[in-house]
């Protein structure tokens, strides 16, 4: 995975990453999108997180913070099994123990309706307690990115070359360096791609995303629905000046277990990039209970927080003694709308020349190229052709945030 600072080996960060939040995506997945499903009829706490989730597809605008709830000897713990040269640095668990995520969208139809072309602008930022590392923004087409090189540098454990370092037609990129807002035009920059390459990448329309019709998408949530209803232990705290509390409990193994074999049946009628796992594969899933909090703010999800300690203390692969060393493991997520929501455009910024990006000199601040982010296990097929795909390997990867 290459770097500004040259070779930063992935296990500092993507392999920690993948680790320790890979799981926490599933249980999430699981847990929220199963009690949102409207066909738990007997639960009136389902039913009231189904409508919350689905006043988030009405909004044109929403912003999500995500922050690890852990410590430094819980992520090392977890990571006890691999070999030596792949074990988390403790500036890597130190990163991701006070990192925080915050993600916004913004678009010109509500977001559950929107397609590619009615997004107006997305933003990413990255902080840590050193600060905020990368703040990316994309408004109306066009990027903007500064980051904390000195603070990236610690986090990698090896210092970043300084702005006195690159040539003088890097100017941009130095601005960068400098911890200074740059901005670079994605049509200008894919209009210069396609000039350096002789033509525009790739010909003919995209193949369109596999998708379910509505009866499919309704078996689907029936199959789901009787799982949780009969999986699942709802509970709901007294509401109090709007505020509502909705706990949901579950064992992992049970759950997940369930969910695959009910949909099994059906699964050449699901649009899936992978198989569905084994009987053999759900017999080594952890066993442990998983708990899901959402608070609710006059019926609007505002947070939700996921518990999965004893989920990893129940796991198998890792060893007793590392086991004993697990405190706590969770994630909370927050949710946020209206303006505070929507992503600004900064002042200030430096027009990035897609020259230095085709150039090559744009290839750090994560610049990991194709290759680096399949192996990496953080693709997501289900982002689509989004405008971050226009970024290609060689402009800033930070854009595929």
């Amino acid at each position: 995975m290459t770097t500004l600072c040259g070779h930063l080996p992935k296990e500092t960060v993507i392999t920690a990453i993948r680790k320790t939040l890979t799981a926490t995506a599933v249980v999430a997945t699981v847990l929220a999108g199963s009690a949102a499903c409207g066909t738990v009829q007997n639960l009136s706490a389902g039913q009231k997180l189904d409508r919350a989730f689905d006043q988030l597809g009405k909004e044109k605008s929403l912003s999500f913070e995500l922050d690890l709830d852990t410590d430094a000897q819980t992520l090392q713990a977890l990571d006890s099994d691999s070999a030596p040269d792949d074990k988390m640095p403790p500036q890597a668990a130190d990163f991701l123990m006070g990192a925080k995520l915050a993600v916004s969208i913004e678009s010109k139809k509500p977001l559950g309706e929107s397609g590619e072309g009615d997004y107006t602008g997305m933003s990413m930022t990255l902080t840590s307690p050193e600060g905020t590392l990368i703040d990316y923004r994309l408004v109306d087409d066009i990027m903007y990115v500064k980051a904390d090189v000195k603070a990236l540098g610690k986090v990698a454990g090896a210092p970043l070359p300084s702005a006195d370092e690159l040539p003088p037609q890097a100017a941009g990129f130095k601005k960068l360096l400098q911890g200074e807002w740059v901005k670079l035009s994605l049509d200008e920059a894919k209009k210069a791609r396609e000039g350096a390459l002789g033509g525009p990448k790739g010909s003919g329309k995209p193949s369109p995303e596999p998708s379910m019709d509505a009866k499919t998408q309704q078996k689907l949530l029936d199959k789901v629905g009787a799982v949780v209803s009969r999986e699942v232990d709802f509970t709901t705290a007294s509401a109090k000046d709007g505020t509502e509390q909705i706990s949901a409990v579950a064992p992992f193994r049970t759950l997940v277990t369930e969910l695959v074999e009910a949909i099994r049946p059906m699964a050449k009628e699901l649009p899936m990039s992978a198989p569905l796992p084994t009987a053999k594969d759900l017999k080594e899933a952890p066993t442990g209970k998983v708990t899901a909090n959402f608070q609710l703010k006059n019926g609007a999800l505002e947070e939700m927080s996921v518990d999965l300690t004893e989920l990893a203390k129940s796991d198998k692969e890792i060893p007793a003694k590392a086991k004993a060393k697990i405190d706590k493991l969770g994630f909370t997520l927050r949710v946020g709308r209206g303006a505070a929501a929507k992503p600004i455009a900064p002042t200030g910024a430096t027009e990035l020349k897609p020259e230095e990006v085709l150039s090559g000199l744009f290839g750090g601040l994560g610049g990991a190229d194709d290759a680096d982010f399949e192996e990496s296990g953080l693709e997501d097929p289900a982002l689509g052709d989004t405008a971050f795909t226009d970024v290609s390997v060689d402009e800033p990867a930070v854009a595929q945030g």
